[in-house]
């Protein structure tokens, strides 16, 4: 589905990525984990088609060329239009597209159901909780129906509680719609309970130094002393590299 080959990305003097390559299979859970500033938002937009680099991006086997409609978008700031409501937001997509207006509120009716925001679809941002506007973010990038999702730490301004109901809200999508996704956390407990495969990058210029095969049952038990096991492999490459 996604493969990159010996991607690098330099801003001046400056090298950020450095001879990146991995890929992600069609339907696939990555996690990608790494130092603060280490390149991973940067990475995920060169995946995007957001950024330009050296080396080679392939998505289903056709290189990159830059953006792409098979690749949705969350960032941490889902910079939801205020003067939209709900089903405005999810709508955006689809107009941009010229969509016919049945087919929108067919895909907005769909989305709503998917996110479980009944009620809520002639709401505001502003009238939403922090958790809820995330959901509406996730489904505004699912609207076009893209294969491939890329986020960007969506969760990390949310309180505990509401990020590990968001967490299990995304396996519940995932599952239901078997997109790809590439998830871009500095939360080890958060890349565990999600991913499928687990992969840490090194300072900057960010390179690989680990992939991790996540082969746990779902829903997974944070508590159990297997999920414990992986995540004190990840933190301990993770340690090393602050270290480094």
């Amino acid at each position: 589905m996604i493969t990159l080959e010996n991607v690098t990305k330099s801003i001046g003097d400056l090298k950020i990525l450095e001879n990146v390559s991995f890929s992600v299979d069609k339907g696939e859970f990555l996690c990608m984990v790494g130092p603060s500033g280490c390149g991973k938002t940067t990475l995920l937009k060169c995946i995007a088609g957001l950024r330009s680099y050296e080396g080679e991006i392939f998505i289903e086997g056709i290189k990159s060329e830059g953006i792409d409609k098979k690749i949705g978008l969350v960032f941490q700031e889902f910079s939801l239009f205020p003067f939209r409501t709900v089903k405005g937001n999810m709508e955006f997509g689809l107009e941009i597209q010229k969509r016919p207006r049945k087919e929108r509120k067919e895909t907005v009716e769909a989305l709503i159901d998917l996110v479980q925001l009944h009620g809520f679809e002639t709401a505001y941002p502003w009238e939403l909780s922090g958790g809820m506007q995330k959901k509406v973010g996730i489904a505004r990038a699912l609207a076009t129906d893209p294969e491939i999702l890329l986020m960007d730490e969506p969760f990390v301004s949310l309180d505990a509680q509401t990020r590990n109901m968001l967490q299990k809200e995304l396996l519940r999508i995932w599952q239901k719609t078997q997109k790809t996704i590439v998830f871009v956390t500095h939360n080890v407990d958060e890349a565990v309970f999600l991913a499928d495969q687990v992969m840490v990058l090194t300072k900057r210029p960010a390179t690989i130094k680990k992939e991790f095969s996540v082969d746990l049952k779902r829903e997974r038990d944070r508590t159990s002393s297997e999920f414990v096991s992986v995540r004190k492999e990840i933190l301990k490459e993770l340690e090393a590299e602050y270290a480094r």
